[in-house]
């Protein structure tokens, strides 16, 4: 049954059908964040200081080494943006949600007023045909 709200009901379902599709790929995100520094870490933890060899080769690990704590640092505010992008889409998928729900009520709402007006309208046909083959059937 449509009624005024119906069209709004159908366009507040879309925006929040998107708003779920943007937490859904901010939480992939922050997924690959967490992922990308768990890697960085292994890597870190994986590597060897060296005990011996020339300076050019002490020189080269240690820039292997900062370039990976470089990484980490980069995958920890790549968390820390991911993070705050989720909570950004989590709100406004809540408003989202409101809206939708707030816009079904609404629209329920019209349905029963609605519902009432044609049972009220049938009672009086009813109660009109009724009093018409009554008096049929006295005359």
């Amino acid at each position: 049954m449509n009624t005024r709200f119906s069209s709004l009901v159908t366009i507040k379902k879309n925006a929040m059908e998107k708003s779920e599709r943007v937490v859904q790929n901010a939480n992939k995100d922050l997924d690959s964040a967490k992922k990308a520094l768990e890697n960085a870490y292994t890597s870190l933890n994986s590597m060897a200081s060296p005990q011996s060899g020339t300076m050019a080769q002490l020189l080269a690990n240690r820039t292997l080494f900062n370039s990976q704590r470089h990484q980490i640092t980069h995958n920890q505010e790549w968390i820390n943006y991911s993070s705050s992008q989720l909570e950004t889409a989590q709100k406004e998928l809540k408003s989202a949600m409101i809206e939708y729900e707030k816009f079904k009520y609404l629209e329920l709402e019209e349905i029963k007023k609605i519902l009432k007006k044609q049972k009220i309208e049938e009672a009086k046909e009813l109660d009109e045909i009724a009093l018409m083959t009554y008096k049929q059937k006295n005359n």
